[in-house]
């Protein structure tokens, strides 16, 4: 019995590995045809394919139509999303589609592949709906690949400038099956009443009425499709392209919060290497950013440690001199005080002044100009005498008040 049960675990290994051969000698067979074809009709020259792809998907009723235009914006892409169910309009397709399947892959792969090439595509596209299935996602790693080819064999060449490096994102939205079912169905009493009242006045555009979207069953088998082909398709890209997953059952502001944090612009993503090489030597704001503030704050510790009188005496300066003159210009939000006060003769006086201001939540500048001031005029000679003096202009800026017209 134990060599029995080892054998059968050894063939159902075999089963899966088999299949999964298959799906890449599937996929390199549909991805050949498609390219080609492709090839032959544009010239290698003009296969010219979004620099940017990115990749949305998520379970049925989770925000992909509602958050599409909002990514778009995020990565500055104006071209309309790419919606592979909008793209197959055979009666096949539709009827394919109404019992919860999904059309065949070599379909797909083609049809998409040529919209891509629409030069509105050429900055970046905004897949809604691919990949779903294995095939479509080594169909896509192929594409990348050729992507990279294409880029090195045109480097130097007058069209170097239309194969910058790919940029591959995957973004899911996810809920769970409870949340899909229930905004399923809702949105298919929405549609229902929205068609009833187009019929009864005969204002407005039907539109469409989904099957899954009014039976449970149906719509619980949709999420299950999901869970089982899309949403293990896009996963498995993860180690490939970068893979933003992203909680859709939280509040629309709270999700599109979320999509911003992920889409963040990265210089290390998005520029050419040649580029990133160039300019990486040069710290991150934000590097600088996160050591400021306890730097300050060691700073001002240091003073009242080491030179507690002059840091005293600037406290006081600051409280009987500035401030009054800032508090007058708060609608405006810049305060401008000029000053002759010996006590800023020490440098170390003008950096506790402003570490104080930074602290308060102002930004504080100065700028020193030098004086001659007459002081003594010889008779006999009629020469007159001078001395210098430094008058600190000092500037600063805070966040003005708001008043209303």
């Amino acid at each position: 019995m134990q060599h029995n049960n080892v054998g059968t675990g050894a063939g159902l290994v075999a089963t899966a590995s088999n299949s999964a051969d298959l799906e890449v000698k599937d996929a390199q067979l549909i991805f050949g045809a498609a390219w080609r074809e492709l090839e032959g009709e544009f010239g290698r020259s003009e296969m010219r394919f979004p620099r940017e792809l990115i990749l949305l998907g998520g379970a049925p009723g989770a925000g992909k139509g509602t958050n599409s235009d909002f990514i778009r914006s995020v990565r500055s892409i104006d071209a309309p999303p790419v919606v592979i169910s909008q793209l197959l309009d055979t009666p096949e397709a539709l009827a394919i589609k109404a019992r919860g399947g999904m059309v065949g892959d070599r379909e797909v792969v083609g049809i998409l592949f040529r919209k891509l090439l629409e030069p509105e595509y050429k900055n970046g596209a905004l897949l809604d709906g691919f990949p779903r299935t294995k095939v479509q996602v080594e169909c896509l790693k192929l594409l990348f690949d050729e992507m990279i080819t294409l880029r090195r064999e045109f480097t130097g060449t007058p069209d170097e400038a239309y194969f910058k490096k790919p940029i591959f994102q995957i973004m899911v939205l996810f809920v769970d099956e409870g949340e899909s079912v229930a905004r399923q169905l809702k949105r298919g009493r929405q549609v229902v009443a929205h068609n009833e009242e187009v019929i009864r006045s005969g204002v407005g555009e039907l539109w469409e009425e989904r099957a899954t979207d009014s039976s449970e069953a149906l719509a619980r088998n949709r999420y299950r499709v999901f869970k089982e082909q899309t949403y293990d398709a896009l996963l498995s890209l993860k180690q490939i392209f970068h893979y933003h997953f992203v909680n859709a059952q939280a509040p629309i502001p709270e999700v599109q919060a979320n999509i911003l944090r992920e889409l963040e612009y990265q210089s290390s993503l998005e520029l050419d290497p040649r580029t990133f090489d160039r300019v990486r030597r040069l710290p991150l704001a934000s590097e600088i950013v996160r050591h400021a503030r306890q730097d300050l704050v060691r700073r001002l510790d240091s003073y009242e440690v080491e030179r507690p009188e002059t840091f005293a005496q600037v406290i006081e300066f600051i409280e009987a001199k500035m401030m009054p003159i800032v508090v007058r210009h708060a609608v405006s939000g810049v305060a401008n005080i000029n000053s002759e006060d010996v006590l800023f003769q020490d440098p170390l006086a003008l950096a506790m002044l402003i570490d104080v201001f930074s602290e308060r939540g102002f930004h504080a500048t100065v700028d020193v100009t030098r004086v001659r001031v007459p002081v003594r005029v010889d008779l006999q000679s009629g020469s007159i005498f001078s001395e210098e003096k430094k008058v600190f202009h000092f500037s600063v800026r805070f966040r003005s008040a708001q008043v209303r017209g």
